[in-house]
């Protein structure tokens, strides 16, 4: 009896073993997914520690610049429908964090919020765009309130896309999507590290839309493809193993923001939730919240005439008021 049970644990192990061998996929070449994802706008910025980070610059050279920075996983092609309608008015610059889309990664034991901070900087210096609004979704959105903290004179604006930073409470572990509960774990990231992720790819990116329907199979294969990339994954695992090097939101950090604040959220977000966008609006002094009804975690992918529409208006504001400020400190000609 007790060598039959040997027998079948052992057999279920092979088939076990056989079946992880089956799902592991290597990595994939920066080169080959460059030649699927870069386009004509692409620019590649080589850092001091030979980091490489992948922007696009578009727009009108003289026009206000606005800077979009995506969330956890993504790239900058969640930013293309705000994108193609901007660059007609703005100069529009889109960067892929370290560790995702085409970017490297730079050093993942430091992977977070002050390294996303220092990539943003980096890019606008290197671009030599002295003044600018910065716009950030999920993850994106925690590296664009603390780059305001960090540098407010650089900012004409701030918008934060369904943001993140605010620590999450019981409830809000509860409901979180099935991959960043696996995440979450330590036994499930170790063996989810090499395998095939498309179907927990596709089932976050059906959690983090209401209009499932946007969930294309083009989508899923680039976020699974970019995941891919050399390093790509180790800093995703690290992201989601460690807290070190994030800032928490709180009302008395956040109070320290004199930049003015559009905060955009989708009222069926189920990663973060709108009542943390309710939090940032009544942390920010100058800020203004909008929510779309039966919209989720990427209103600019979702909602994106509505969410275009209040940017636009929040861009012409923000604009007329630093050409007020710059022609104030304009010494007047002497008689």
């Amino acid at each position: 009896m007790f060598l039959r049970l040997l027998i079948v644990l052992a057999t279920l192990s092979v088939i076990l073993g056989a079946g992880w061998l089956a799902l592991r996929r290597p990595d994939i070449p920066m080169e080959r997914l460059e030649q699927a994802y870069a386009n004509s706008d692409s620019r590649f910025l080589v850092l001091e520690n030979e980091g490489r980070l992948h922007l696009r610059d578009v727009g009108p050279r003289d026009a206000p610049a606005i800077v979009l920075v995506h969330g956890f996983s993504a790239s900058l092609h969640t930013w293309e429908p705000w994108v193609a309608d901007l660059a007609k008015d703005y100069r529009v610059v889109s960067l892929d964090l370290p560790g995702h889309g085409l970017s490297g990664c730079i050093d993942n034991s430091k992977i977070g919020t002050q390294q996303f901070v220092d990539a943003v900087d980096a890019v606008v210096r290197a671009l030599k765009i002295e003044r600018f609004t910065l716009a950030g979704n999920s993850m994106g959105g925690h590296t664009a309130w603390a780059y305001a903290l960090a540098h407010p004179q650089k900012l004409d604006g701030l918008i934060l896309v369904d943001a993140a930073g605010w620590p999450a409470d019981a409830d809000d572990q509860k409901d979180s999507p099935i991959v960043f509960k696996l995440l979450a774990n330590p036994v499930a990231r170790s063996i989810m590290k090499d395998l095939d992720m498309s179907a927990l790819v596709r089932s976050g990116l059906e959690d983090s839309f209401t209009d499932q329907t946007l969930v294309t199979d083009a989508m899923v294969e680039r976020y699974t493809s970019l995941g891919r990339a050399p390093c790509h994954r180790d800093a995703i695992i690290t992201m989601s193993s460690t807290r070190e090097g994030r800032i928490a939101a709180s009302n008395e950090t956040l109070a320290a923001i004199t930049t003015p604040t559009l905060i955009l959220h989708g009222e069926d977000d189920n990663l973060i939730p709108a009542s943390h966008g309710k939090k940032f609006d009544e942390a920010i002094p100058d800020s203004d919240l909008k929510l779309y009804p039966g919209v989720g975690h990427l209103p600019q992918e979702e909602a994106v005439e509505d969410s275009l529409a209040d940017v636009r208006a929040f861009l012409t504001r923000v604009t007329a008021k630093a050409d007020i400020a710059s022609t104030e400190t304009v010494p007047a000609p002497q008689p």
